[in-house]
């Protein structure tokens, strides 16, 4: 294809570009749900001829409204899910990142097209030139290439690629034993236990957080490992023991310099988890679960597909637990319903693809 298409793309009809936008907003949730099931169960024909289907339907969209720049990133996307149909390749972590980043890297450039800014700062033409090898690479340099895809759209190695390592060191694979992983389970609660008993806001914190996150995830077919996940959970605040409960249990407004020192609560409980061997994917959700899929979360500003599952779903319910304690004085279904509008109505800070499934559980959970 022409190559200023992809560097200074040309909009000849802006309601045609509208209406793909319109359809593109429809089909992008529905690949990432089908991607994060692909997680749970790599084998599923159905579940891969419903993403090959999302894909093609934003292709054959594409070329009806003329956006010749989703076309391109559209095609190498279905000759690899053509690929992965036909059993020629193997589904993977970090074949599913790749995916995610190239739609969302999609999202953003057609975005951008119809607002007018600029298309520089995502690297389309990397993206392209490296979606073309992965659909045509070798099934045993799939990885490889994907891999390499993200690294050099990002800059950054694909946190996939670490999680495939360190599940084979977790304890489900003889790292630590099973009685190993419980003591430590037992420990990380206990610590939770002492963060709960600094505010009386806090009690049942833990357990509630633990409850809405593993049905979160087991409504979207467990692809977070509940153990790992449950670990995240008992940890993921403990870096705040380490500032003045001056900063982290302040009613009221707080300072830039107070934000900042409470932005650095992560790192200090990623620090802390990552040093305990077999608990390193419970590290990376700890890490994560600031960041946002716009890039402007912290500490590492990373983006949607960066982040891993496990921290999406920490996000949203750490979010919501936050803005029920801050409503809970007008009574606790009011604080429900009022955390329920929040969390759907900040459509920037979560992955949208997790949305749905907690909002389900919510759901339930007000019913019964």
């Amino acid at each position: 294809m022409d190559i200023s298409t992809i560097i200074a793309p040309v909009i000849t009809d802006k309601q045609a570009l509208e209406e793909f936008i319109e359809s593109l907003t429809d089909l992008a949730p529905s690949i990432e749900r089908d991607v994060a099931r692909l997680k749970a169960s790599p084998d599923d024909r159905e579940i891969i001829a419903s993403l090959f289907r999302a894909v093609h339907n934003i292709k054959g969209d594409a070329t009806l409204c003329k956006v010749e720049l989703a076309v391109s990133i559209a095609h190498p996307i279905e000759t690899v899910l053509s690929r992965l149909r036909d059993g020629e390749i193997e589904f993977s972590d970090i074949l599913a990142e790749a995916i995610l980043l190239a739609i969302d890297r999609l999202e953003l450039a057609v975005e951008s097209l119809y607002s007018g800014r600029s298309l520089a700062n995502l690297q389309l033409l990397d993206l392209l030139q490296q979606l073309g090898q992965l659909s045509q690479t070798a099934p045993s340099d799939i990885i490889a290439a994907a891999s390499t895809l993200i690294e050099s759209v990002t800059g950054f190695r694909p946190a996939a690629e670490n999680s495939q390592l360190l599940r084979a060191l977790s304890p489900a694979h003889g790292l630590r034993t099973k009685q190993q992983a419980n003591e430590d389970l037992r420990f990380f609660r206990t610590l939770a236990g002492q963060l709960e008993a600094r505010s009386p806001l806090f009690k049942g914190r833990t357990t509630r957080l633990l409850r809405l996150a593993s049905e979160t995830n087991y409504e979207m077919g467990k692809p977070v490992d509940p153990v790992q996940l449950e670990a995240a959970i008992y940890i993921h605040d403990i870096g705040m023991m380490f500032l003045p409960e001056s900063v982290w249990l302040k009613v009221g407004r707080i300072t830039d310099e107070e934000k900042s020192a409470l932005r650095a609560h992560p790192e200090l409980a990623y620090g802390f988890l990552s040093r305990i061997p077999g608990w390193e994917v419970a590290a990376e959700i700890v890490l994560q679960h600031h960041e946002m899929p716009d890039g402007q979360g912290y500490p590492k500003s990373i983006t949607g597909a960066q982040i891993c599952p496990g921290a999406k779903i920490l996000s949203i319910v750490d979010a919501f637990e936050s803005v029920m304690l801050k409503h809970i004085h007008r009574g606790r279904n009011r604080s429900v319903l009022r955390a329920i509008a929040e969390i759907n109505a900040c459509d920037n800070q979560f992955a949208p693809e997790w949305i749905a499934p907690f909002n389900h559980i919510i759901r339930r959970t007000v019913e019964a």
